[in-house]
């Protein structure tokens, strides 16, 4: 077959303006980045057309390093609805440079489900990874140049929150020391940096409801601490407005198409082991306002990013989701049943069964939320009827919708069975109301109690001594109202990354406690796990190159 960057270039894209006006979009509306991308002003979003629209969540089964498909499956499925005469958007996060040039090659889809341009897409794009980079790092410099400027007063910090960002995976800038080499350049500080995705300010433009609200969050971020222990917020930088300046185009969501020239929007880009894992509130709105149906995705598997989804975005926007759909492959239900990686492209039917425990857990958590599920089975070449029968079959003990789909092989063509099923499901059958997991005025400790034993099955939590003061600092904020982001592994319901399947009897340790106030929500720390990644030892980016004139290796 060939290679996602080859199926793309052979696509005849429409110009954009073609794309937003088949939607409904006004053409003086559409801001050409361009002839294939645009920005589209918040203005359009309307509340009551949103409520009349459908919208599908698409999750998935616990991933693992043979990949899920998520992103191609969510595509696919706005493909296929399409193919069957439905109006669908896609709605989906940006790529990050970080696994681009390291794991992953890309992340806009793949085969014949992609969204393109898909070299401006996984690349620089609008640039809004750079926005949110530069005022997250505009804000870092002013911040220490309040210190530098008030050193010798008392009206300096004792305690310093904020980091820096880069959308690189480097490993090297985790723990740092800056202000190095006498006091023209600083006071000497240990800090760090955190990738692009993970930065408050990305969780910020994704939360925001328009621009005054982007500027109250951005106005609220913690910053530090004084010497008297009161909180020091950007607005006490005097600040807000000039951050916000440089977030105003980034704000508007990017619309492009897909390989068979259906809308999509693609917007914000936060990852869901370090953070809330969903595209912008605005985007997602956006969608909503001019298709019928409309396919969002949340990172990683149904108990990081779903659960998210639920109750961080959900909570704050009022979106209520008809239905959710499970992705599954057999090379990872083989995986989580302990068929070795280096055989689950081979037929293993008690492997394969045994891997079901997996989905059941994670069907079990949406059913959980109120939510109608749908399994749908991610084909690959290697598989064999007999194995997706078998998931059938299971699915149908289960009580939940099956539907198997192609679309990396066939586009929409490989999604209407798919369709159909979701259709029929949202017709007959759709989600009732939605059950969050804790509620507002649960404490802190309650909410992180209830997401790890109810969601990842966790027999006890602890914390460390870093853990229980951030909690008393959030307490005595009067914040304990904001929902809780667990940062974790993705590639297990525990925070040991090799515990696949549904691990039993675990504990999880509370590393430490983030508080975002200006994005409303509280990112707790678990495990080992990094907000900065680091690159693999044969990285993508020896594989990205340019050949005449065309980019080759993304994917």
């Amino acid at each position: 077959m060939k290679s996602d960057i080859e199926i793309a270039r052979e696509v005849s894209l429409r110009k954009i303006k073609e794309v937003a006006t088949g939607l409904g979009i006004p053409r003086e509306e559409v801001q050409n980045y361009g002839r294939y991308i645009a920005k589209v002003p918040l203005h359009l979003i309307d509340e009551e057309k949103i409520k009349e629209h459908n919208l599908i969540l698409v999750t998935a089964i616990t991933p693992t390093k043979a990949g899920i498909g998520k992103t191609t499956v969510s595509i696919g499925l706005a493909l296929g609805l399409n193919k069957i005469g439905k109006k669908a958007v896609a709605a989906l996060r940006e790529p990050s440079l970080g696994p681009c040039f390291g794991m992953k090659g890309g992340a806009a889809g793949g085969g014949y489900a992609q969204v393109l341009p898909m070299e401006n897409i996984n690349l620089h794009f609008t640039g809004d990874f750079h926005a949110v980079t530069s005022a997250h790092n505009m804000i870092t410099a002013l911040l220490d140049n309040y210190i530098y400027q008030t050193r010798h007063s008392c009206e300096g910090l004792k305690e310093i929150k904020w980091k820096r960002v880069l959308d690189v995976n480097d490993r090297s800038l985790r723990n740092i020391v800056s202000g190095l080499g006498g006091s023209a350049n600083g006071v000497p500080t240990e800090t760090g940096f955190d990738i692009t995705p993970a930065s408050e300010m990305m969780a910020i433009l994704c939360l925001a409801t328009d621009l005054e609200d982007l500027k109250r969050r951005i106005g609220n971020i913690l910053l530090g601490y004084t010497n008297d222990d009161q909180p020091f917020t950007v607005n006490d930088l005097g600040v807000a407005g000039a951050i916000t300046v440089l977030l105003k185009d980034a704000l508007l969501p990017n619309l492009v198409q897909t390989t068979e020239n259906t809308p999509a929007f693609v917007h914000g880009g936060p990852f869901a082991n370090i953070a809330h894992g969903c595209n912008s509130i605005i985007a997602t709105k956006m969608a909503l306002t001019y298709g019928d149906y409309v396919i969002t995705e949340a990172g990683f598997g149904a108990d990081l990013g779903a659960e998210k989804f639920f109750d961080i975005k959900c909570r704050k926007a009022g979106l209520k989701p008809k239905l959710t759909v499970i992705v599954a492959t057999a090379q990872s239900l083989k995986l989580h049943g302990g068929v070795p990686e280096a055989q689950i492209k081979e037929q293993n039917i008690e492997g394969l069964r045994n891997g079901f425990a997996n989905l059941d857990k994670h069907v079990a958590n949406m059913k959980r939320f109120g939510q109608e599920v749908i399994v749908t089975f991610n084909r690959y070449a290697t598989d064999t009827d007999e194995e997706i029968a078998l998931v059938a079959e299971h699915c149908k003990e289960l009580g939940v919708g099956f539907a198997m789909n192609s679309v990396f092989a066939e586009g929409g063509d490989g999604g209407v069975e798919l369709a159909k099923l979701v259709v029929d499901t949202i017709e007959n059958k759709p989600s009732g109301p939605l059950k969050l997991v804790y509620e507002d005025t649960d404490t802190v400790r309650d909410k992180i109690k209830k997401v790890s034993e109810d969601i990842y099955g966790a027999a006890s939590v602890t914390y460390t001594t870093l853990a229980d003061k951030k909690i008393k600092q959030i307490e005595s904020l009067g914040i304990s109202h904001y929902p809780i982001c667990i940062a974790k592994t993705q590639y297990s319901f525990s925070s040991d990354p090799k515990a696949y399947g549904v691990a039993k009897n675990f504990e999880l340790k509370v590393r430490d406690i983030i508080i975002n106030n200006g994005a409303e929500m509280i990112v707790v720390v678990m495990g080992e796990i990094m907000r900065m990644p680091g690159l693999p030892k044969d990285p993508q980016a020896k594989r990205i190159d340019i050949v005449n004139g065309l980019v080759e290796g993304l994917s």
